[in-house]
């Protein structure tokens, strides 16, 4: 699907939805790059200093991802999502649970997310259509508890940030444990279990 750019019926430009955030990032670089010519000779030297940062959080991440593709086809994965789906009480709890658990094992909020939706979500959507649940609800709480477990120690986001500050999980990690881990598991089991009440 493109999106068409018009301004008093004069056509600007075609942009596909999913590179519009690529298109938006070369045009401030190459801005950048123009308004800044006297300074042309530290140019390649500053994208080889970024393209050598940007390694190890694309090692990270990469690893997240993969270890997550690996996580769905192990024997472990349909006892899992068995338990999950067979677990007493409100769709929300056992989504929110789901999501926090694949996410924690994960070690990635999005991994997690994805792969619970992935595998869980099409039962948890015709349970809700089933009961009249409004869909969104199943959103709001996925989104929410993939924030939470996702913020282990060995996520990929939070190692890249403590090896950027230059910090030691020992000295950092218990703010970013409370802050990003448990408060965001508590709340979204908390939301769950309350909406739930009233479906």
């Amino acid at each position: 699907m493109l999106i068409y750019l018009a301004y008093k019926g004069c056509s600007i430009i075609w942009v596909a939805p999913v590179c519009a955030a690529l298109v938006a990032l070369l045009g401030g670089i190459a801005v950048t790059c123009l308004m800044n010519l006297h300074q042309l000779k530290e140019v390649l030297p500053a994208f080889n200093a970024g393209a050598n940062g940007s390694l190890a959080a694309i090692m990270n991440t990469s690893c997240a991802v993969g270890f997550g593709a690996v996580l769905k086809i192990v024997p472990g994965f349909a006892v899992l999502k068995n338990a999950m789906l067979n677990m007493p009480g409100s769709i929300l709890f056992s989504e929110a649970v789901a999501v926090n658990v694949l996410s924690g094992a994960t070690g990635s909020g999005s991994g997690g997310m994805s792969i619970a939706l992935e595998a869980l979500g099409p039962v948890y959507l015709a349970k809700a259509t089933e009961i009249g649940m409004n869909p969104e609800w199943l959103h709001r709480i996925a989104s929410i508890a993939s924030g939470g477990l996702g913020t282990l120690p060995h996520n990929g986001a939070v190692i890249t940030l403590l090896a950027v500050c230059n910090c030691k999980h020992k000295e950092s990690y218990a703010d970013i444990g409370v802050t990003c881990c448990l408060i965001p598991t508590v709340v979204s089991l908390l939301m769950a279990l309350v909406f739930g009440l009233f479906v």
